[in-house]
């Protein structure tokens, strides 16, 4: 396959960024646990996020495993794994190390399990007492760059096998996707998952023991490779379906909301983890197809949200918790808390970016900048 550059991937990978800051400025008013909370929780606000949590993570897998596809006719197994080892570990040990850490210290500070100022709790407190949530060591929303570090580093020698010499289950995928149903294949070791790993494995994004989680997103990169392996087929089954396959998505996640009103049960489970799957999958089939039709044909501000994006990542929380916890006690009401959480995450990840990370080039490895230049994939960075 000809290396064209997917712009409906680079926008659907900025979208889902864009998508997380929303998120997480969210996880500050539901009943869910998360690091700070409002002094007044907002129940309804957890269906919008329950829709949109379904397929924002599986979607930056998938989208992790096309990259790597792409990537792969630039460089040999060595060279991308050596790749993925400077744009992956050195932002994810800087921010353990610079980004992190004044989360905890603010979460200490909102429960009173430490009295003092940031230079007070860092260095002496902000890596003692072993891993989080009982001690101050952690990665905290930069869970991603491990498992994604560790899923490029294991299938680097196989991906690039499997792109020199498509084997069998490339054939499989294409004959798959040639028919109306055929990508639903996809959703049974998903499923098996849901009902194997998932009642005993609660998601942790500690890496170890976390299974359910490292099974699906591991599942999910290296379908992500299939899909793009498969070419213009695929390309052509996501924009043909996508009309049904929204129908089919909005009629899946209502199906769920009903499920998830009855008592636990092995009755549930199994029905609960089958809608899931084909859930997540058709909202990811449903983004492809639209995002194919309407998104991919370059523009500037496409090319600056690009290379900004991995930054705003890296940044984004951090200022988030900091905003929130001068917010947490102050009733202005939801539409306006989340409003000046929002911006003010937005707006400040950019004046850093912008004005401090983009022209600073020692900067630039810790935060996942590559040299500027012209390359025609769509990158395998990810959450």
């Amino acid at each position: 396959m000809a290396h064209t550059r997917r712009y409906d991937l680079d926008w659907l990978r900025v979208g889902v960024f864009a998508l997380l800051i929303f998120y997480h400025v969210g996880m500050f008013f539901v009943p869910w646990g998360w690091h700070i909370k409002n002094d007044i929780i907002y129940p309804e606000l957890r269906w919008p996020m329950l829709f949109v949590n379904q397929w924002r993570l599986p979607i930056l897998f998938v989208i992790s495993g096309m990259g790597t596809y792409y990537a792969y006719g630039l460089r040999s197994p060595g060279a991308y794994a050596k790749e993925r080892l400077y744009r992956l570990y050195i932002p994810l040990a800087f921010g353990m190390l610079f980004i992190v850490p004044p989360q905890i210290y603010i979460e200490r500070l909102a429960t009173g399990a430490f009295n003092g100022s940031y230079f007070d709790f860092w260095p002496m407190h902000a890596f003692s007492g072993g891993p989080y949530p009982d001690g101050n060591i952690s990665w905290h929303h930069l869970w991603f760059l491990p498992y994604l570090l560790i899923f490029s580093l294991i299938l680097a020698r196989p991906f690039k096998r499997l792109r020199e010499r498509p084997s069998r289950i490339v054939t499989w995928v294409k004959n798959w996707l040639s028919t109306p149903w055929g990508w639903l294949y996809f959703c049974i070791p998903l499923f098996l998952y849901e009902v194997l790993l998932e009642p005993f494995f609660n998601v942790t994004h500690a890496l170890i023991g976390d299974w359910f989680a490292l099974a699906s997103f591991g599942s999910l990169f290296f379908f992500g490779f299939l899909l793009i392996s498969a070419g213009d087929v695929f390309w052509e089954h996501v924009r043909k379906y996508r009309k049904r396959n929204f129908l089919m998505g909005c009629f899946l996640f209502a199906s769920l909301i009903f499920v998830w009103y009855f008592e636990d049960g092995l009755a549930r489970h199994l029905v609960e983890g089958a809608l899931k799957v084909v859930n997540i999958w058709t909202w990811i089939f449903v983004l492809f197809g639209y995002a194919s039709v309407w998104l991919n044909k370059p523009s500037a501000l496409l090319s600056y949200c690009n290379r900004a994006v991995y930054p705003f990542y890296i940044l984004h929380q951090t200022i988030t918790v900091i905003l929130a916890y001068y917010l947490m006690d102050v009733d202005l009401g939801l539409f306006w808390e989340f409003t000046l959480l929002t911006v003010g995450t937005f707006g400040i990840s950019w004046l850093l970016y912008h004005f401090l990370i983009r022209p600073v080039r020692l900067l630039h490895p810790v935060f996942g900048l590559k040299r500027r230049k012209s390359i025609p994939v769509s990158e395998p960075v990810g959450k």
